[in-house]
């Protein structure tokens, strides 16, 4: 074992800001054309390897539990859109998925709506596959599919790949009738793709610093250097957003920041549409305004369904509706109300259909749907009526419902300890029926697990939503018995930590590990508040959030500081390196995948991605010298200091546009340098895949492999790597 961690050279340069200067030693890590950088990251990731080797055997014994829990040959439930049923498959041995359809048998119009069944690792008949994502990733280390989108009349597939990681498409269409390429081809564009009608493709292509902000209308067989840019958003911090809505009458166009917003529409329909023509502002940007808008067709008129939301008034959001075309202004008597703004419910949106509308709620951490009938039969607008399910905790969506008069809503449905579900809902006599549940082979026995709430004080008062997941033999409140325990927490841009189904987390639940998501504010489970009391000048509120639930599990007997090892990825990664550097003494280990930690260098830089869009997050460095100053206090990389750290892993992705792999990179190195000899103190790792993205590795198995390489370490840090009885 290689007892000599890398140490990177020191190359300072000065950071001045508002007459603070910062002296970074570590900032040449930056470039990763330079061979010496890629020399680096070579020696850090064999270092890596070095010192968990010993937990290779155990990373195989979870590799092979997760995979042998996994129906490897599988499909997913069919989507009808138009005249086909569209369906994905999964092969054993294959790393990605195929995309397949059959034609809707239209001769019985009640079958028209049912799934045909469809057996796994079997061709069905008349099935068609339009897209092989295998032979598409053949030779290529990495691959990722954006767009999939087919044309109305189901004759064009619009598809487009990455094979680097960097979140740049190329965009290609198929003919799906003779399987042809056409010649078109788009380069460099964002991940989304929108047909309108069977003869124009909508797109967006992104600047140099991977902000989506110009939208493009290309006719199908004419080349690209006659496509028309329809939309341009000049603001830095406003990012586009496209699609037709489901009713097929309307392309909507969104800029938004990530406190205002604006929507513009263009009329597409059949009958009266122009796909060339001009789009119109539905209502002008107002500062800390939100606004989406959909479809919806009421008692025979066209109406726009608003969900709304003000910082200061309506933070929670209302829904409203008023005639389609521009919009006065939300106090204009055409806007009338549907459903009011609640300080304890916060509207998250809603879904419209011919004769239905669903709507998205979130109260007390769990998530609500409710269903309205708004056809000629039920006389126009009525009430939303909640759809019931029958655990404490759990997570609910509409998924694959791509028909605007559907029959049926689909429905997704999962919890902690229930595999993933669809479920089809019909509008008409409200049955369910079960369409598709998670397969987890082996001896799974959801009884033999539990899901619980517990709610942890923090010390301004806040009421903390805390999840734990444990084996339901495991009592974590059992008298002188203290547990491993995995602690996640993110944290960050109004994000909820939704309970869903981990066939990984079996592996740590079934070595008695219980697994605790602290809800912490800067997410969005409470509310538009709870977002707001962890972000900008109050972000430090998300770590000490997290640290008061790593307090309450020590104080409750569930833990110990010796069995605990903090999780978080991405800003959650943030929150990791803050943890680190305010309570190192919390926990026997902390993985911090593809982290912020050197937040304040990459919001001082404009010409990156993502920065000036982040500074209604975090707030804006460059030109305040409070946010400079109040940042300065937390950020990871700038705040480690020489005390003992418990052992750290790091992972990270060359080609990540999001978190570039140069922050983890040199936190990890100016660990190793301030204190990496304090006694006590534990190893920094850190692993960087050459090939991928803020995604990490691309094919099933690999990811399945790289998650089993932290669940090893993880486990080991707690001292859980034995399965229970």
């Amino acid at each position: 074992m290689d007892a000599n961690p890398p140490v990177a050279k020191k190359k300072p340069v000065t950071r001045s800001f508002h007459g603070r200067d910062v002296v970074d030693d570590y900032e040449w890590l930056r470039d990763k054309d330079n061979s010496e950088v890629l020399a680096h990251l070579t020696a850090e990731n064999a270092y890596t390897d070095a010192r968990t080797a010993h937990l290779k055997p155990l990373e195989d014994v979870v590799f092979n539990e997760v995979k042998s829990r996994i129906r490897e040959t599988d499909l997913s439930v069919p989507v009808r859109s138009g005249q086909w049923w569209y369906f994905s498959r999964t092969e054993e041995g294959k790393s990605y998925p195929t995309m397949c359809r059959i034609p809707v048998d239209t001769a019985d119009a009640s079958a028209s709506w049912t799934p045909p069944e469809i057996v796994p690792g079997e061709p069905a008949a008349r099935e068609q596959v339009m897209l092989d994502c295998n032979v598409l990733a053949e030779g290529e280390e990495f691959f990722s599919l954006g767009a999939a989108s087919v044309t109305v009349d189901g004759t064009l597939l619009a598809y487009s790949t990455d094979t680097v990681g960097d979140e740049r498409f190329t965009l290609r269409i198929k003919d799906l009738v003779n399987g042809v390429l056409l010649e078109d081809a788009l380069e460099g564009i964002a991940y989304g793709a929108t047909w309108v009608g069977d003869d124009y493709l909508f797109y967006q292509r992104v600047d140099d610093a991977w902000r989506p902000h110009e939208i493009w209308r290309h006719k199908i067989g004419t080349p690209e250097s006659e496509d028309v840019c329809v939309f341009r958003e000049e603001d830095e911090a406003y990012w586009t957003g496209l699609g037709v809505t489901r009713s097929e009458h309307f392309l909507l166009v969104s800029t938004a920041s990530k406190t205002t917003s604006e929507t513009w529409y263009l009329d597409v329909s059949q009958k009266t549409g122009d796909p060339e023509g001009e789009l119109t502002c539905i209502r002008p940007r107002e500062k800390d305004v939100q606004y989406d808008v959909d479809h919806v067709v009421v008692g025979g008129d066209d109406a726009w369904l608003v969900v709304r939301e003000e910082l200061d008034g309506l933070p929670n959001g209302e829904v409203g509706h008023c005639p389609v075309g521009t919009i006065a202004g939300f106090d204009d008597a055409s806007y009338e109300v549907l459903v009011p703004h609640r300080d304890d419910v916060r509207i998250e949106g809603v879904d419209c259909f011919a004769d239905h509308l669903v709507l998205a709620t979130r109260e007390n951490a769990i998530e609500q749907l409710s269903l309205m009938d708004v056809s000629d039969a039920a006389g126009g607008w009525g009430r939303f009526e909640p759809i019931e399910f029958d655990e404490e905790i759990y997570s609910a969506g509409t998924v694959g419902n791509s028909e605007w008069e559907s029959p049926v809503l689909r429905v997704s449905y999962t919890s902690y300890v229930t595999p993933a579900q669809v479920w089809e809902i019909d509008l008409r006599t409200g049955e369910r029926m079960l369409r598709r549940e998670q397969t987890v082979l082996g001896d799974f026995d959801r009884s033999r697990y539990t899901a619980s709430r517990r709610w942890v004080t923090a010390s301004d008062g806040a009421r903390i939503p805390v999840s734990l997941i444990h084996r339901t033999d495991v009592d974590p409140l059992a008298e002188g018995t203290v547990h491993p325990v995995l602690l996640y927490g993110y944290g960050s841009y109004e994000a909820s930590m939704d309970p869903y189904f981990s066939v990984f987390r079996l592996s740590m639940l079934d070595r008695g590990v219980v697994y605790v998501v602290a809800h912490v504010r800067g997410g969005g489970e409470m509310g538009r508040h709870w977002y707001e009391q962890g972000k900008m000048l109050q972000k430090t509120n998300t770590f000490t959030d997290f640290i008061a639930v790593a307090d309450d599990l020590i104080a409750a007997g569930i833990t110990s500081p010796q069995k605990m090892v903090a999780e978080g990825g991405s800003a959650g990664g943030l929150l990791m390196g803050a943890v680190a550097n305010m309570a190192p003494d919390r926990f026997a280990g902390i993985e911090a995948v593809v982290p912020f930690v050197d937040p304040l260098t990459s919001i001082l830089m404009p010409e990156l991605p993502l920065t000036v869009t982040e500074w209604e997050e975090w707030g804006d460095p460059y030109h305040d010298p409070d946010v400079y100053d109040y940042m300065s206090t937390y950020a990871p990389y700038e705040n480690v200091t020489a005390q003992a750290y418990p052992p750290i892993l790091a992972i990270s992705g060359l080609n990540d546009t999001r978190v570039l792999y140069v922050e983890p990179t040199k936190w990890i190195a100016k660990l190793r340098e301030v204190a990496g000899d304090v006694d006590g103190g534990g190893d920094f790792l850190l692993k960087t895949d050459m090939t991928s993205g803020h995604g990490g590795v691309s094919g099933r198995y690999e990811k399945w492999r790289q998650s089993a390489f932290e669940t090893a370490w993880e486990l080991d840090r707690m001292g859980a790597t034995e399965l229970l009885d």
